[in-house]
């Protein structure tokens, strides 16, 4: 038993492993393996760290959240042979069990499809051109045959039957890929810089250090079953953003200068990663700097600690309140990051921020078209994407690409896009050609450049709106009415989960029910925000109209970018900075008098 529970958070603690071994019995369950098949005894295993956690919770007069009892009644790494039961005779889960299979990646979708989604872990968004071509075929075979690119660098597979679920996840592990934990309560798909390795910009190749952190988690049981779930990146300051910003754990390549101190002691100058806490935008929080650095070599050792703190202290009463940014808010990041020194064993670096040398600019572009690598004669070539989505011939003929012009590589990003990277001079012409025999392109304009829309209505039981359709309306009404010479991202997320990150967009849509009539009839539509940003810009957009229909979001889109470019204070001005200079009902005031949006 741990030293850190008082004789009567021991007692509850044993009175909950007993119910716990009641509960399995009931269900035909043998004993709980970590408890030693005692009925009272207290956890020993890799589960032990949320029982306790979830003992002290009970102990403290707090009434568990139907997902915790789930997780603590039958692991769901312990019931795949179930799962592979239930999948034999057609049968798709009940609620316990759909929250359970997404510890193995599968998301049952209903009622907007009845049938799986298959979300993937890529560390750093980075697979080879053969893998990418058997996700290709196992989309085709046991899918809808197309997948989607996420905002985590990442790929989904939808419409995958009962029958097919299992062999989708064993095809998988065939290629040397995974879906494990890439759900519910654990550490979500680990996303690194795009273009690690191969960028004249960057400080840092983030790639063996977001893969480091993969392999840590994949196998380590007791980082899974958080209070929630939890998103970590690193950003090595390339050209393409990362958005590490809006994650729980941000490591940001840095530059230390000379003369840094620590406790009268030099600190070694040269690249470290600034370490970020607290990201989730769906809450209206980004991540915030901690002033503490850490060394890359350190990195997967500090995370853990940082995750090991979480897990004994996060909310598991309140799911709205269960990310890592309420234990953040409630302690103070004194006392948190007290807290994970104390996991640590020793005093994490902080130093003096005059002394980090500025971080590179982000090209906003960067990741589409064709550009230098560091390697001389060598380029990545960014395919454009209509919000994400790819068929399994188009997958199949990009590896070749890949294979016959590139390195091989295949290199998502978190702009819902891929990169073809290491194509020499003399082909690039060739891949470009390619791409449009496919119907793809490395060229698009700047508005579908910045187009970001999640799943939506089409797929998801949450979304209020058919986020991907109403994007690509947006941008075919836009583009022959209005012409950007600047950036612009457009974000359009079909619920409160905010998968697509509408408050970060410089315009961010978000899925609505709109009343139609007294009788309470709705129809799809958007509440509309402007003046969100990342990086050096972040903050969160403002809210601009409420109830919006999804058929008058592209006119309404059209007048607040015209009012832009006729209004700016200067021809280089960028939308966040023209938004954040008006209140909101200036800039209200202005769309309405172009008579453009009703």
């Amino acid at each position: 038993m741990s030293n850190d529970l008082s004789p009567d958070q021991k007692r509850y603690l044993e009175g909950f492993m007993s119910g716990l071994q009641s509960a399995r019995v009931a269900r035909g369950l043998g004993p709980l393996g970590g408890a030693g098949g005692s009925g009272n005894a207290a956890p020993s295993g890799p589960d032990k760290e949320h029982a306790e956690a979830q003992a002290k919770t009970l102990a403290a007069g707090g009434k568990l959240v139907d997902q915790e009892k789930w997780k603590a009644a039958e692991h769901p790494f312990d019931a795949y042979a179930r799962f592979k039961q239930q999948a034999g005779s057609g049968t798709y889960p009940k609620p316990e069990d759909n929250f359970r299979w997404r510890y193995h990646g599968l998301f049952y979708v209903a009622p907007a499809q009845d049938s799986y989604m298959c979300r993937l872990r890529i560390p750093n968004g980075i697979l080879k051109a053969w893998q990418f071509a058997g996700v290709a075929d196992i989309a085709e075979r046991f899918g809808g045959g197309y997948s989607h690119v996420t905002t985590r660098a990442n790929l989904q597979i939808r419409e995958i039957t009962a029958e097919n679920a299992p062999l989708l996840l064993e095809g998988l592990a065939d290629l040397g890929l995974t879906a494990k934990g890439s759900g519910a309560d654990n550490i979500r798909n680990v996303t690194g810089s795009a273009t690690a390795g191969i960028d004249p910009l960057e400080l840092l190749d983030t790639r063996p250090h977001a893969r480091a952190w993969h392999h840590h988690i994949l196998n380590d049981r007791s980082l899974y079953g958080l209070p929630r779930k939890f998103n970590v990146a690193f950003d090595g300051a390339g050209s393409i953003a990362t958005l590490e910003d809006t994650n729980d754990i941000g490591f940001q390549a840095i530059e230390i200068g000379e003369g840094a101190l620590f406790e009268g002691q030099a600190v070694e100058p040269g690249i470290w990663y600034r370490l970020a806490l607290g990201g989730i935008t769906g809450h209206h929080d980004l991540a915030r700097d901690t002033g503490i650095v850490v060394a890359p070599s350190d990195a997967v050792a500090v995370a853990d600690a940082i995750v090991r703190v979480f897990i004994a202290n996060g909310d598991r009463t309140n799911r709205n309140k269960a990310r890592l940014k309420y234990v953040l808010d409630a302690w103070g990041f004194d006392k948190f990051l007290a807290a994970v020194e104390e996991t640590l064993g020793r005093r994490l670096v902080r130093i003096d921020s005059t002394l980090v040398k500025p971080r590179p600019v982000y090209d906003r572009l960067a990741h589409i078209g064709v550009h230098p690598q560091l390697q001389p004669g060598l380029n990545w070539v960014g395919v454009a994407l209509p919000v994400g989505k790819l068929t399994a011939q188009q997958m199949r003929t990009i590896a070749a690409i890949s294979q016959a012009c590139g390195d091989g590589d295949i290199r998502l990003t978190v702009w819902q896009n891929l990169l073809i990277s290491g194509v020499p001079d003399a082909k690039v012409d060739d891949v470009v050609a390619n791409l449009k025999a496919i119907g793809l392109s490395a060229e698009t304009s700047i508005l579908r450049a910045g187009l970001i829309a999640c799943t939506g209505a089409t797929g998801c039981k949450f979304a209020a709106a058919h986020t991907k359709e109403d994007a690509l309306a947006i941008a075919a009404h836009c583009e022959p009415r209005i012409t950007l010479d600047q950036p612009v991202n457009i974000h359009l997320t079909g619920c409160h989960h905010s998968c697509a990150q509408h408050y970060i967009g410089d315009l961010g849509l978000i899925g609505a029910k709109v009343p139609v009539n007294e009788e309470g009839d709705t129809v799809p539509g958007y509440d509309l925000l402007v003046g969100g940003g990342y990086g050096v810009d972040g903050g969160m957009a403002r809210p601009f109209r409420e109830k919006v229909r999804a058929e008058e979001a592209p006119a309404l889109v059209e007048a607040i970018l015209r009012i832009w470019q006729v209004h700016r204070a200067a021809p280089d001005e960028s939308f966040v900075a023209f938004a954040r200079r008006h209140e909101i009902a200036a800039l209200q005031a202005l769309v309405a008098e172009t008579g453009e949006a009703a």
